[in-house]
């Protein structure tokens, strides 16, 4: 890689504001934002020996990138079972899911800071053959030192605003253009991350499809949802899930409007945030609603208006649950809304409102096939829930062509494990 002006001064100011990483750590324990007892890991330094043998290293920024990277990491191991692979993440949310998934050889590490020094020792102690960075992490120091090592990397899954690359493009298009030449083999997510890329690059970058597109039925507790059954049987349920701020005032009006109807409808509630839910609580208190959140290990009565998931990794069992989903992130400007082929998969008819950028993609196919339904404003929710509500027929046709498309994007995974399994490290026998 040619090192930029423009690399090099952010490579040396991280350099010298090395020091002050362990008060930038403090402070984010402070925060709630750092394991207190993993901060060695955010330096580089590891409690746990590597492994014998060849390792991989994957990296993503938090729970929905780690979890578009379970798939490939289930696919490597299963191709090379004598590998390891050393899976990083930046939250704890991501690594408190990935603890519970993690198949036997592989190990959750926090991502080193992006300081030479962290790098250098994360480097040094892991040693990995090939490295695959998701969506849109690009780490300058990350990136240029594996690609000193000449360490084949692969980024998986880009996702890239088109503001994003006009920055790029504004800023800095020659040290884009030298990070983005680090990666041997680049996928896109879409075709405006692969058109922009291409563009910026000056060459062409393949759209392979969006990962996320192909991920496995979201698992659950089996002994969970059967209690949950047992005790909201008869009652009409619906979702709304991945909620941010702005959303819930106007779900908890759609749920007085419904109960007029349906007055045995139950909410099953699951904030984007789930440290947000005492404050979601205060909200649905405040519309004169009866809510309990899971965390309390009660059981939802027939008194409860809404039952709040305010924990990470229970989103399986949300979509059992409820009939009808309506999916967040996407009834307030500013927001872009969240991945519709979760609920599309375990059969949650789809109900999402008009910022869902994020997923454009996949949403409109969806919208184009009658798989999901758009609503332009909050007054159309509470109509949108109450017609598939109260009728099972159209339900059920809206349900099974959302569930016909996502099983089509399976090939996704396919054809990325085609792209990038030539960088893996042959083993000894060549194979």
């Amino acid at each position: 890689m040619k090192k930029t002006r423009l690399l090099k001064t952010y490579s040396g100011a991280t350099r010298v504001l090395a020091p002050a990483l362990p008060l930038w750590l403090h402070h984010r324990v402070t925060k709630g934002k750092e394991d207190p007892s993993r901060l060695s890991e955010r330096k580089g330094i590891s409690k746990i020996s590597k492994p014998q043998g060849h390792v991989i290293w994957m990296h993503a920024a938090s729970v929905g990138e780690s979890q578009m990277l379970m798939p490939v990491l289930n696919r490597i191991l299963a191709a090379r079972p004598d590998f390891h692979v050393v899976i990083t993440t930046g939250t704890i949310t991501s690594a408190e899911l990935l603890e519970k998934q993690l198949p036997t050889n592989a190990i959750h590490q926090y991502a080193p800071a992006d300081h030479p020094k962290a790098v250098s020792n994360f480097l040094a102690h892991w040693q990995p053959e090939m490295v695959i960075f998701a969506e849109s992490e690009l780490w300058p120091n990350m990136l240029m030192m594996a690609k000193e090592k000449g360490i084949p990397m692969a980024l998986i899954n880009a996702r890239m605003s088109t503001n994003s690359i006009q920055r790029w493009a504004k800023r800095g298009k020659k040290s884009g253009q030298a990070l983005l030449s680090s990666f041997d083999v680049i996928l896109a997510a879409d075709t405006q991350t692969a058109d922009g890329l291409s563009w910026l690059l000056g060459k062409d970058i393949e759209c392979a499809g969006n990962l996320k597109d192909a991920a496995p039925a979201l698992p659950c507790d089996a002994d969970e949802l059967k209690r949950l059954k047992a005790a909201t049987k008869r009652r009409a349920i619906w979702c709304a899930a991945s909620t941010h701020k702005g959303e819930e005032e106007l779900i908890a009006q759609s749920v007085i409007e419904i109960k007029k109807s349906i007055p045995n409808a139950l909410l099953i509630l699951a904030p984007r945030h789930p440290e947000r839910a005492k404050e979601v609580k205060d909200i649905l208190t405040k519309a004169g609603l009866k809510s309990l959140r899971r965390s309390s290990h009660r059981l939802p009565t027939r008194e409860t208006d809404v039952y709040i998931v305010d924990s990470i990794g229970h989103m399986g069992m949300v979509y059992r649950l409820a009939k009808v989903g309506f999916i967040g992130g996407s009834l307030v400007q500013g927001l872009s809304g969240h991945n519709p082929l979760e609920p599309a998969r375990l059969g949650c008819t789809i109900i999402a409102g008009k910022h869902i950028s994020s997923f454009a993609d996949a949403y409109m196919a969806l919208f184009r096939y009658d798989g999901a339904t758009r609503i332009l404003s909050d007054q159309e929710l509470a109509p949108s829930i109450l017609k598939f509500l109260k009728n099972e027929k159209t339900r059920k046709a809206q349900s099974d062509a959302a569930l016909q498309f996502a099983q089509s994007r399976n090939d996704v995974l396919e054809y990325v494990w085609d792209r990038i399994s030539p960088l893996l490290p042959q083993t000894k026998s060549g194979g």
